[in-house]
Parts: structure tokens; C-alpha cells; sequence
């Protein structure tokens, strides 16, 4: 599988290095793989026009992280007390659908000319993409849990708290985790969308000055650097979630593998 994997990439690096030097794909606008690694050395080994390469990464993924932390929090926090509350879910449910409705992105303008061009108004846009993301999945596995047990848990005496704690945030956790896979990429494309429209660092802003000097290969080093660190928080995420859930039985899949490995 993973050597099937690696020909995959091979061939379709090859054949766009080769498309590109045969000018069939125009290399002003589409570059080749073989410039986009010497612009990433040039990178790492000699830093970018804006500092360190490394630095740019750290204020992008910071901003990330605060916006993903502050949303996801937010998130879980407001799916729990409004899946445990019908008359509450009922009256502000309209309000929920209306907010949902707005494409989140285009409060970005209006965040980097209220906050300005630091990590506060990155931060903002983060948290919006994260929130509802996470919200409706925390609502969701609320409305989930299992009655029969919440209705055994009230006969033993159980507080609501208890019951919170101890039945339905458990049974959620599962819907949780699943949109916190998704919702860290969301958390990176608000911040790289903030950058965009304004920075004085971050990768984003990388992007931005390459587009700005029509250098191509600029463009795509930036997003394979995106990409490389989607891919380092989504495994992050998955090591998170194997500890935090371990009580959970294996899903189909996962028995599979280990009947395999055996």
C-alpha cells in the first residue's frame, strides 16, 4: 500500500516537472516541483525575505492553536449545555442557524480592520471557523447518548452533573474528536486567511509577498509547508484522542488491523 502510495506521488511529481519543461503547463504560472524544493531549501537552509522560516511557522501555527483552543473550548462547552437543555437549544436554535448560515470567511475583513494586523484579529478568525465546527458535533453527541443509561444513572441517584460527567461527555467524545480532526485545518485556514489580507509575519504572509512578486513557486512552497503542518496536528490529534478515549471499544477497522497484524 505505502509503496503504491509513494509511486503515485512520484509519478505525479515527475510528470509535472516534465509537462512544465516541455512548457506544456506554463512554469510562470505553475512552476515545477524541482524549483519549489530549491525554494524551500533556500528556506530552511538561508531563511525568507521576512526572518526565519521557522519563526514564520511559529506565528502561524500560534495563531492556529489560540484561535483552535479558544473555539474548540467554546464549542464543546456551548454543544453540552444547550444539548442538555431542550428550552434552551429550542429558543436560541434560530439564532444558531443564522450564524451558521454566514460564510465565516468574509468576517475576516472585518476583523483585521477592527483588531488590526496582529495575532488578535488571526486569533478571531480562527475561533469562527472552529466554533460552530465544533459546536454542532458536540450537540450532536450530546443528543446521542444512550437514554437508557442516563434514565439508570437518574433511578441510582445521580446528580445532572454526575450524568454530565460521567455519561454524556463520554459518549460524546467520540463526536468531539471528529471534529477536531477537521476543524484544526479550519483553525489554519483562518489564520492564513487573515495573513492574507494582512500580516507582518506568518506564512500567510509569505504567500501573499510571493503573489505579490508573481513567484509561483513561492506560492506552492508555502502551501506544502501548510500542509506539512496540517498533517503534524492532525497526528498530534489522533495520539490525543488514542489516549483520551482507550476505554472505547476498537471500531471494525481497528480489529481488522490487529487481526491482520497477527
Amino acid at each position: 500500500m505505502l509503496g503504491l502510495q509513494v509511486l503515485i506521488l512520484v509519478g505525479g511529481l515527475g510528470g509535472w516537472e516534465m509537462l512544465s519543461r516541455l512548457e506544456w503547463l506554463d512554469p510562470f504560472f505553475f512552476s515545477m516541483p524541482s524549483m519549489i524544493a530549491a525554494r524551500l531549501a533556500t528556506w530552511f537552509f538561508n531563511g525568507t525575505a521576512q526572518g526565519s522560516i521557522w519563526f514564520q511557522i511559529w506565528v502561524t501555527v500560534e495563531e492556529a492553536l489560540a484561535g483552535f483552543l479558544a473555539g474548540a473550548s467554546a464549542g464543546v462547552v456551548a454543544g453540552i449545555v444547550l444539548g442538555r437543555n431542550r428550552l434552551a437549544a429550542d429558543v436560541l436554535s434560530v439564532y444558531i442557524l443564522i450564524a451558521n448560515a454566514i460564510p465565516r470567511i468574509v468576517l475576516a475583513p472585518i476583523f483585521v480592520m477592527s483588531l488590526g494586523l496582529g495575532m488578535a484579529s488571526k486569533i478571531a478568525v480562527a475561533f469562527v471557523m472552529v466554533f460552530f465546527v465544533v459546536f454542532a458535533n458536540a450537540f450532536q453527541g450530546v443528543r446521542e447518548a444512550d437514554r437508557n443509561i442516563v434514565a439508570h444513572a437518574q433511578i441510582l441517584g445521580a446528580s445532572p452533573w454526575q450524568i454530565t460527567r460521567t455519561v454524556i461527555i463520554p459518549s460524546a467524545l467520540s463526536w468531539i474528536f471528529a471534529s477536531l480532526h477537521v476543524s484544526f485545518g479550519f483553525a489554519i485556514v483562518g489564520a492564513v486567511v487573515g495573513e492574507l489580507l494582512g500580516a507582518r509575519y506568518g506564512i500567510g504572509q509569505m504567500i501573499a509577498t510571493a503573489q505579490g512578486n508573481f513567484d509561483a513557486a513561492g506560492v506552492f512552497a508555502g502551501m506544502i509547508v501548510l500542509v506539512a503542518v496540517a498533517l503534524l496536528a492532525d497526528l498530534t490529534m489522533t495520539l490525543i484522542e488514542r489516549r483520551l478515549a482507550r476505554w472505547r471499544p476498537p471500531s471494525a477497522h481497528e480489529m481488522q488491523t490487529q487481526a491482520g497484524r497477527s
